[in-house]
C-alpha cells in the first residue's frame, strides 16, 4: 500500500534509512516497548504492516497497541493486516478484473477520468486454470503383466551396459525412438533414450492451440488488463502453476515501494499460497472478495492468532530423505492438535532444512489444520534467493540483516520435534500403511515368513526358510533365497518428485558404480522419470549414466510398474522362484504395491524412496541389516556398506541448488521474459475503457454499478420481502455457487443455449466467471441443494405467489420483476467450505438482501457484508422451527437510520409475529460497506 508521508502519520517518528538515505522502512523497534521483544516472527510482521499503514481509518493506533499486547489479546480481538501483493489465479481473477473494468465504466459516466481506477495493491494474476487435455499420447507402450505382450529381449548379459528395453512406437529428430513428453515452450526437449534435443511434442502444441481457441475472449481481456491497469502484472499461460510461479518468481522478501522498503507478504486465492511462508514470506489463501477487498485497499482481517513454536532439535538421520522429515514433521503437528493456529520453526535443526524442504512443510498446513507455518529468514534463506532470484545486493544484505537481528522468541505453546528421532522407512510387505523402519528390515521380513497368512504374513516353515535354489542367467549361475530383490523400479511420482531424493538416490548410484558395486542383471530394473524435466536435471547434474550402469535405464514417462505394467521377469528366475517357493521381493518408489500386483509371482513388495531401491537392488536382498552388513563386495575384495556410498545432504543440497533450482528459476524467468508464440499474438484494445462484446458469453460488464450515484443513500428497510429459499443447516458455498460443469438442464444452460451454444461448448462455471449472467443462473443450482420448500435436492424452489415450482433463478427474476424485496432463511453453519466471491454476487444480483440464520461462517459473513447483503443471525436458542416460521410469511425489518456494530433489530411478519435478530455487522467498516451497498459501490464513490 501507498505510505501516507505526511506529519499527520502517528509513527513518522520510526523512519529510519538506509542506502544514503535513498530507502526508509519503519522501525518498531524504536517503540521502545518491551512487549516487541517477545513477539513471534509472524506477529511482528503484522505489527509492522499495521504500524507503516496506520491512516486512522482502516488501520488504528489501537490497532498496533492491540499487536504489541499479542500474549494477553490472541484469540480475542480482530486486527487488520495489508499485505504486501494479491495473487490471483485465473478463475478467481478474472471475475476481480471485469469489476474493475466495469467499475471505470461507471466513474466515466460521471466524468471522472477512467485511468484513476486502478488496484491499489500490486497484485499478480497467472493463467494457469485454462489449460485442458484434449490431446494425450501415451508416454510409454506399456507392457502387461506377465501372460501377453512383448517383453525385453532375455538376452541381457551381466554386464548390464546396455539392457534391452520396450521402446514406444513413433520416430524422434535425434534418429531414435523416444516417448512422448509434455514439454513447456522455451524449454530444451531432450529425447529420454539419446539425451539430444527435439522438436516440440504435437500433443503440447494441440493443447494450446485448443486453449486459445476455447479462451480467446478471456485472454484478450487478461492481456487488456496487463496494459491497461497500473499495479497488475499478467503472468501469460503456459509460465506455470500459479503457487510455483509464487515461489519461482513473484517473491521477494522485501518489497520496495514509494521510496520504503517492508516486508513481503501475500494473500492468494490458491491453496498453496502457505508454500511462501517456507522463505519467510507471510501469506495465506483467501476468497475472490476477500482477495478484490485488498486490491481495493481494504486490509484483511483476522483474529489475533495463537502463535505455536515448532523447535527442531537434532540431527538429521543420515539416510533420512526429504520425504522422511516432511512426513515425519506433519505427523507430529497432526497430533499436537493446532487447528487455526500460526506455527514458527525454530531451534537449532532448522538450518538443516533447505528451501524446498521448508515450502514443502509449509505447504502441508491444511494437513495439520494450522493457518501458516513459518520459517525465518536466515542464511539458507539468502543462499536460495541468491540463486534463484534477481534481488539487488543490497536488498540480499537487508535479508542479511534481518536474519541477524532475531532476538529470543516468546511463544505460549512450544512443540519439540527431535529430527533425529524421524527415520527412515518403508511399506511392506502387502499393504503401503504398514510401515517398517529400515533398521528393522531384516527382523521385520523374517516375522513376515513366521507369521500365518494375513495382511503380513507369509507362513513358511522354518525348515524351508533356508532354501537356496540355483539357477542360469546368462551363462552364469546365481541363487535366489527368500528376501531375494527380483524388480526395482526408481519410479519419481507424488511425494518421490522431489529433485532432493532422486538426486540422492543419482549420486549414490555414481558412488556405488566408483566403488565397483554392481545390480545383478537378472533383476529387472527401470528408471521412470515423472516428467521430462527430472530427466534434464538427472542428465545435467551428470548422475544418469551412473544410473544406466546399474541398470536403471529410463523406460518412458507414464504409470508402469505400479499398475502392474512391469515386464516379464527371466524364465529363469520364474522358475527358480517357483521350485522354491520363494517369498521374493519387488521394491519401488511409486504408490501402489498390493501382493501379486508387480508381478504374480513377486509376494513381498515394498515401497521406498529412490535411493533406497537402488540399495536394495545391489544389495540383491531386503533381508539386510544396512548398519551391520555391507551392501556388497568389490572385485578386489573390499566391503562396502551403504554409509559409504550415501551422499551427505549438504552434497544433495548443493547439487539441487546448482544443477536443478538455478536452472528452473532460470528457465520460468526466461519464460516470464520472451512469453509464448500464442500470447504473444493475441490481439488486444488499446483503450483505457474495455470494448465489452455484447455478443461474448464470456466476458461480460456486471450491473453492480447500475444507478450508482454520488451520493450515499439512506438506509432501505426491506419490506413485505419472500423468501427465496428456505435451507437446513450446513449449507456449503459448493450449494450457494457450484463451481463444475455446467448441467444441460440448468438455467445457465438455457442462456447458453440462448447464445446458440451446444453443451459441448458450454465449458465450465470457473471458466465463466466473467460473466455474470452465467453465473447469475448458476447460483443456487447444485443438484444437492435441499430446499424446504421442495422437500427433495435439486436447483428448484417456490414462487409463493404463484405456488409454482421454478428454477431458483426463475423464481427470482419473477420477484425482481414484480418489486418484491428477498430474503433467505438458513440454519447453522451457513456458507461453510470454500470462499469464493460468486457465493455473495450471486445471491447479490438475485436480489437477496438479507439471510437469516442461526449462525455463519465467518469469511462467508464478511462477504455478504462486502456485497451490500445483512447477515441477520436468530438469538441464541432460537430458529425458524421454534419461532413456527414456515418461511411462506412476508417478512419486514425495519432499519434504523444509524446503525450500529451488532445491532439489534426488528422482524415482523404478515402474519403478526415479530423476532429479534442480531445485524453481523462486527465493525463500523462493515457498516459503511453496507450503507454504500457493497465494496464496489464504495470504492467507485471514492474516485466521485
Amino acid at each position: 500500500m501507498n505510505v501516507c508521508l505526511s506529519t499527520e502519520h502517528p509513527y513518522n517518528h520510526l523512519i529510519e534509512t538506509l542506502n544514503d538515505g535513498r530507502i526508509k522502512y519503519f522501525n518498531p523497534q524504536k517503540l521502545n516497548d518491551q512487549r516487541y521483544d517477545k513477539l513471534p516472527l509472524s506477529i511482528r510482521v503484522l505489527l509492522e504492516a499495521a504500524v507503516r499503514n496506520c491512516d486512522g481509518f482502516y488501520t488504528k493506533e489501537e490497532d498496533v497497541q492491540n499487536l504489541l499486547d499479542w500474549q494477553q489479546q490472541q484469540c480475542k480481538t480482530e486486527v487488520p493486516f495489508t499485505p504486501a501483493r494479491v495473487l490471483l489465479q485465473d478463475f478467481t481473477g478474472i471475475p476481480a478484473m471485469v469489476d474493475l473494468a466495469a467499475m471505470r465504466d461507471a466513474v466515466a459516466k460521471h466524468g471522472v477520468d477512467p485511468s484513476l481506477v486502478n488496484p491499489k495493491c500490486p497484485t499478480d494474476l497467472i493463467v494457469d486454470h485454462s489449460l485442458q487435455i484434449d490431446y494425450s499420447k501415451c508416454a510409454i507402450q506399456n507392457t502387461p503383466n506377465p501372460g501377453g505382450g512383448d517383453g525385453p529381449s532375455q538376452n541381457q548379459g551381466p554386464s548390464r551396459s546396455a539392457p534391452s528395453r520396450p521402446l514406444p512406437r513413433g520416430g524422434s529428430h535425434c534418429g531414435g525412438q523416444r516417448a512422448s513428453v509434455q514439454q513447456i515452450e522455451n524449454t530444451p526437449l531432450l529425447c529420454p533414450f539419446h539425451l539430444k534435443p527435439v522438436s516440440e511434442t504435437e500433443t503440447t502444441l494441440k493443447n494450446q492451440g485448443m486453449e486459445l481457441i476455447r479462451n480467446k475472449e478471456r485472454l484478450q481481456f487478461f492481456k487488456w488488463c496487463s496494459k491497461a491497469f497500473k499495479n497488475v502484472n499478467v503472468v501469460p499461460p503456459d509460465v506455470g502453476a500459479v503457487h510455483q510461479v509464487n515461489l519461482e518468481y513473484l517473491s521477494r522478501v522485501v518489497q520496495v515501494r514509494g521510496g520504503f522498503i517492508y516486508p513481503d507478504s501475500v494473500v492468494g486465492t490458491d491453496s498453496h499460497t502457505t508454500m511462501i511462508n517456507g522463505l519467510g514470506i507471510l501469506g495465506w489463501g483467501v476468497g475472490g472478495i476477500e482477495s478484490e477487498a485488498v486490491m481495493l485497499g481494504q486490509p484483511v482481517s483476522l483474529t489475533l492468532p495463537q502463535v505455536v513454536g515448532c523447535k527442531l532439535v537434532g540431527s538429521i538421520n543420515p539416510l533420512t530423505t526429504s520425504i522422511d522429515i516432511v512426513l515425519g514433521i506433519t505427523k507430529h503437528l497432526r497430533q499436537a492438535g493446532i487447528a487455526g493456529k500460526f506455527v514458527e520453526f525454530f531451534g537449532p535443526g532448522v538450518s538443516q532444512l533447505s528451501a524446498p524442504d521448508r515450502t514443502t512443510i509449509a505447504n502441508m498446513c491444511p494437513e495439520y489444520n494450522a493457518t501458516v507455518s513459518f520459517f525465518p529468514v536466515d542464511q539458507v534463506t539468502i543462499k536460495h534467493f541468491k540463486k534463484t532470484s534477481d534481488n539487488d545486493d543490497w536488498k540480499l544484505s537487508i535479508m542479511g540483516i534481518c536474519a541477524e537481528i532475531i532476538k529470543l522468541l516468546f511463544f505460549m505453546q512450544v512443540i519439540e520435534i527431535n529430527l533425529s528421532s524421524i527415520v527412515p522407512y518403508v511399506s511392506g510387505p502387502k499393504r503401503p500403511q504398514d510401515r517398517v523402519a529400515v533398521c528393522s528390515m531384516k527382523e521385520d521380513f523374517q516375522s513376515c515368513l513366521d507369521e500365518k497368512v494375513g495382511f503380513k504374513g507369509f507362513h513358511i516353515s522354518k525348515e524351508k526358510q533356508e532354501t537356496r535354489v540355483p539357477f542360469l542367467h546368462c551363462g552364469r549361475e546365481y541363487q535366489l533365497a527368500h528376501g531375494s530383490v527380483v524388480i526395482a523400479a526408481v519410479i519419481s511420482c507424488t511425494n518421490n518428485c522431489n529433485p532432493a531424493v532422486m538426486l540422492t538416490a543419482g549420486l549414490m548410484a555414481k558412488k556405488a558404480v566408483e566403488a565397483g558395486l554392481v545390480v545383478k542383471p537378472y533383476i529387472r530394473t527401470s528408471l521412470a522419470p515423472g516428467s521430462g524435466m527430472v530427466t534434464h536435471y538427472l542428465s545435467t547434474s551428470g548422475v544418469l549414466p551412473y544410473f544406466s550402469q546399474l541398470g536403471f535405464e529410463v523406460i518412458g514417462y507414464g504409470c508402469a510398474t505400479c499398475i502392474g505394467n512391469t515386464a516379464p521377469l527371466p524364465e529363469a528366475v520364474v522358475d527358480a522362484i517357483k521350485q522354491g517357493d520363494l517369498v521374493a521381493c519387488g521394491v519401488l518408489s511409486g504408490n501402489r504395491h498390493f501382493e501379486g500386483r508387480l508381478c504374480d509371482c513377486v509376494r513381498a513388495n515394498y515401497l521406498a524412496s529412490p535411493p533406497l531401491v537402488v540399495a536394495y537392488a545391489i544389495a540383491g536382498t531386503v533381508g539386510i541389516n544396512f548398519e551391520k552388513e555391507p551392501l556388497g563386495v568389490t572385485s578386489e575384495g573390499k566391503e562396502v556398506y551403504l554409509r559409504d556410498i550415501w551422499p551427505s545432504r549438504e552434497e544433495v543440497q548443493q547439487t539441487e541448488e546448482d544443477m536443478v533450482i538455478s536452472s528452473i528459476f532460470k528457465d520460468v524467468r526466461g519464460r516470464m521474459d520472451k512469453g509464448n508464440t500464442f500470447w504473444n499474438n493475441i490481439d488486444c484494445p488499446e483503450s483505457i475503457l474495455f470494448p465489452w462484446d455484447h455478443k461474448s458469453t464470456y466476458i461480460r460488464s456486471p450491473c453492480f454499478f447500475s444507478k450508482l450515484s454520488k451520493e450515499v443513500p439512506p438506509p432501505q428497510s426491506i419490506e413485505n420481502a419472500h423468501a427465496l429459499l428456505f435451507l437446513g443447516d450446513k449449507v456449503t458455498t459448493d450449494h450457494i455457487s457450484p463451481a463444475g460443469s455446467i448441467a444441460r438442464v440448468s438455467a445457465a444452460a438455457k442462456y447458453l443455449q440462448s447464445k446458440r451454444l451446444t453443451p459441448r461448448e458450454f465449458n465450465s462455471y470457473g471458466a465463466r466467471r466473467g460473466n455474470d449472467a452465467v453465473m447469475t443462473r448458476g447460483t443456487f443450482a447444485s443438484i444437492k441443494l435441499q430446499n424446504r420448500f421442495i422437500g427433495k435436492s435439486g436447483p428448484k424452489t417456490l414462487h409463493i405467489p404463484s405456488g409454482q415450482t421454478l428454477d431458483v433463478f426463475e423464481a427470482a427474476e419473477r420477484y425482481q420483476r414484480d418489486g418484491i424485496h428477498l430474503i433467505i432463511l438458513a440454519g447453522k453453519d451457513y456458507g461453510s467450505g470454500n470462499s469464493r466471491d460468486w457465493v455473495a454476487k450471486g445471491p447479490y444480483l438475485l436480489g437477496v438482501r438479507a439471510v437469516i440464520a442461526e449462525s455463519f461462517e465467518k469469511l462467508h459473513k464478511n462477504q455478504l457484508v462486502g456485497m451490500g447483503i445483512m447477515p441477520l443471525e436468530f438469538l441464541p436458542g432460537q430458529n425458524a422451527d421454534s419461532l413456527e416460521l414456515n418461511g411462506k410469511e412476508r417478512f419486514t425489518i425495519t432499519l434504523p437510520e444509524s446503525l450500529s456494530p451488532r445491532q439489534q433489530l426488528n422482524v415482523n411478519t404478515s402474519q403478526g409475529k415479530s423476532f429479534i435478530v442480531t445485524a453481523l455487522f462486527d465493525t463500523e467498516m462493515d457498516i459503511i460497506l453496507f450503507q454504500h451497498g457493497g465494496l464496489l459501490r464504495y470504492v467507485a464513490r471514492t474516485f466521485l
